[in-house]
Parts: structure tokens; sequence; C-alpha cells
């Protein structure tokens, strides 16, 4: 498939542009510093674009199968950018008649499962507490996703960890798996990459966990 990745820089993208080089996909990494993408390969494409500026990222999802976005907040203080920034992504790819989009999210935006223990709630309710204009700026950014034209997914994992990929953890279409504490950002690109070419999953939020 035809690929283009934004945020390919970041712990998430990273992963996701080399393991869908591994996999024989053609790749276009869309980022602000090249330098800050190690990948290298003969089907891999490194586009430096104004990521706030929809025109100049037209090119960049012209004629892909799918795009896949890892842009977040890496601190509270970024709170904002993925809603700004995935309203561009979205703006280019109407423009350019793309459909398929997968975006990272968070967990505490999907339901709480059953039978959740009294002890992950409290959690997660520091956890709301603490990161609240990071989760609003994701809210925002799954509002934008539900009212476009895109064919969607909002993958939505838990604590993120360096760990490497097991390729075993759970997923639940529009829930949250019980008990799911934490996942690889290798896994988490692991999942996105399977979810593309899964209709299940369009215009959903995915929980992903171990």
């Amino acid at each position: 498939m035809k690929l283009t990745v934004f945020g390919a820089t970041g712990g998430i993208g990273r992963e996701i542009v080399g393991q869908a080089l591994a996999s024989g996909h053609e790749v276009t990494a869309v980022v602000r510093n090249p330098a800050g993408l190690t990948a290298t390969g003969e089907r891999l494409t490194v586009l430096r674009a104004d990521l706030s500026d929809p025109e100049t990222l037209r090119g960049a999802v012209k004629g892909r199968d799918a795009v896949l976005s890892g842009l977040g907040a890496r601190s509270r203080a970024d709170a904002g950018v993925a809603a700004r920034l995935t309203r561009s992504v979205l703006t280019a790819m109407e423009a350019e008649k793309v459909r398929r989009l997968l975006v990272v999210s968070a967990a505490p935006l999907g339901p709480v499962p059953d039978g959740h223990a009294v002890l992950d709630k409290a959690v997660l309710a520091i956890i709301n507490t603490v990161l609240k204009d990071v989760y609003a700026d994701l809210r925002v950014m799954e509002s934008d996703l539900a009212a476009s034209t895109a064919d969607w997914t909002s993958v939505r994992p838990p604590k993120l960890t360096d760990k490497p990929r097991t390729g075993r953890y759970r997923t639940v279409v529009g829930g949250t798996p019980p008990r799911g504490r934490s996942l690889a950002r290798a896994d988490v690109a692991h999942a996105m990459l399977a979810m593309i070419d899964d209709p299940a999953t369009v215009k959903q939020g995915v929980g992903v966990a171990y």
C-alpha cells in the first residue's frame, strides 16, 4: 500500500514508518525536521512540510491508500496540537478525496469497561484531572473526525511504554479492554497498520491494550 505518516519523528510515528517499510509498503513521512527521522529505504519519501497549512499537505496525501497520524501533545504545554494539526490533515485529505485515516488518541476517551476495579477508576480519575487539557484536545480531535467525510479510526491506547513489539494485545472496537494498563508504542503502531483494511474499525474508536 501507499501510506502517508504524520508525526513520523515521534515515538509511535517512527514505529509506524519502520514497520510499514519492513512490511513492503511505500511510505511518505511528513516531518518538520528531517534530521529527526532515522529510517531509510528506497520505498521511503521524506517530505518536510508546515503541518498547520493544509495546502502544503495535499501533495503528501494525494493518491495514498491510507494516512496514519502519530500527532499529539508530548506534554501539557502542547495541548491543542492534536486537534489543530489533525484538522489540517483532514482538510488536505478531503481536498484530494483520500478517505482512510488512522490517528492516535487515548484510552480515557473510551468508555470505562464493565468490571473495572475501584482502584483503576480512582487512578483514571486522577490522570483525567492532571491531563485534562491534553484529553480535551483529543476530544476536540475526535469530534472533528466524526464530523468529517473521512473513514477514520481513533486508536486509544493506555499508558505508553518503549518496550519491544509483542504483537499480542487486545482490541475492543467502540470500547476499552478491561484492566488494560499499558501498551508499547511499537504495538500501537502494529495495531494501527493492522487496522488499515479492517472495515469493522471504520468510524470507530478502538481501545487497545495488553
